[in-house]
């Protein structure tokens, strides 16, 4: 994953100037190959103060912003993601769209069938896709068979108005999705909310027609951070921290084929012709901006008329599942209120 050098700057504006608005509206400052050229918010004066600490120009009209940029960054709520999406795709406009891409299925699959048809690049902010964790990975042949993941944050009154499952559950799944080249086959769930509205913490089993299984877990209620998945794969135990962006690899490898440097080795398992040897390795950290390397790589896509890495395919697929997740909940909640 690599940014390159563009034959022309794409000129960028971004919509929604909240807490992570902002983050969006430094970053773009600082990428080479775009020009942002302004921000827009519903509320004007937060826009308005935005641009003045960024001395970027606040559009008091979306439509305006729009008629001046080849692609917008949306950064709103949820439930503003497929009115957002549609109208810049009415102006034949690029866009990035933070995740889940939409909070109704049949939104998501009009908004990609309208990019489908102009030939838009339609990306969505899946971040832990370019997490160091998972990128210092690539040169491993990952075909997990067994799941389990972790995503636990303190509460943050921000975020809830969709479900536990959409807020961060959904970066798991779309992790899962990418990696696991197989059908979903059933999934079971639960989970309650607990503070909000919303289910607050959720946890599910989803199995794949290749036999593959993933125990997610995700909450928004715990007393510290935690953001880790372990997967487990013929010959190989992977684990990775999404916080720390570190991974670690345990493998079993024929005697003849070792690894030149390998961190660590240990003694040899099994007889005869299956004799292996377990090695640890560390890969080596990359220092990267998650988010800034994601921004980047949607411009590239722009400029080389390229699909990006997350697709709003991808996103739908996420977000397929993450529902099918919410739905087992709501019943199993339902079933249980039976009984009180």
């Amino acid at each position: 994953m690599s940014k390159v050098n563009l034959p022309r700057r794409i000129k960028v504006g971004v919509i929604g100037t909240g807490h992570l608005g902002k983050i969006h509206t430094k970053l773009f400052k600082e990428i080479e190959n775009c020009e942002l050229v302004g921000i827009y918010d519903q509320d004007f004066e937060r826009a308005k103060q935005v641009g003045e600490e960024f001395k970027v120009k606040a559009f008091d009209d979306l439509g305006k912003l729009l008629d001046e940029v080849d692609a917008v960054d949306i950064v709103a709520t949820t439930s503003a993601h497929f009115d957002l999406v549609k109208q810049a795709f009415a102006k034949n406009k690029h866009v990035f769209v933070e995740k889940p891409i939409t909070t109704q299925i049949w939104e998501a699959e009009e908004l990609i069938k309208i990019a489908d048809e102009r030939k838009l690049t339609f990306q969505v902010g899946h971040i832990e896709r370019f997490n160091p964790a998972l990128i210092s990975l690539e040169k491993y042949n990952l075909n997990p068979l067994f799941v389990q993941t972790d995503r636990l944050a303190q509460f943050n009154p921000r975020g809830t108005d969709v479900a536990v499952v959409l807020d961060l559950m959904i970066h798991d799944i779309d992790i899962i999705l990418s990696l696991v080249k197989s059908e979903v086959k059933s999934i079971s769930a639960s989970g309650i909310p607990v503070v909000s509205d919303t289910i607050d913490i959720a946890n599910a089993r989803i199995e794949f027609e290749n036999g593959a299984v993933a125990n997610v877990t995700a909450s928004r209620i715990s007393q510290k951070k935690m953001r880790k998945m372990r997967m487990f794969q013929r010959d190989a135990y992977i684990s990775l921290d999404f916080t720390t962006g570190v991974s670690e690899v345990f493998r079993l490898v024929p005697p003849d084929k070792m690894p030149e440097n390998p961190f660590m080795a240990f003694g040899e398992l099994g007889v005869g012709d299956k004799k292996k040897v377990v090695v640890f390795e560390q890969p080596e950290f990359k220092e990267v901006n998650a988010l800034k390397l994601e921004l980047e790589l949607y411009v590239d896509a722009i400029a080389k008329n390229e699909t990006p890495i997350v697709s709003g395919k991808d996103g739908l697929k996420a977000l397929r599942v993450a529902e099918m997740i919410i739905t087992k909940i709501e019943e199993s909640i339902k079933n249980c209120e039976k009984f009180f």
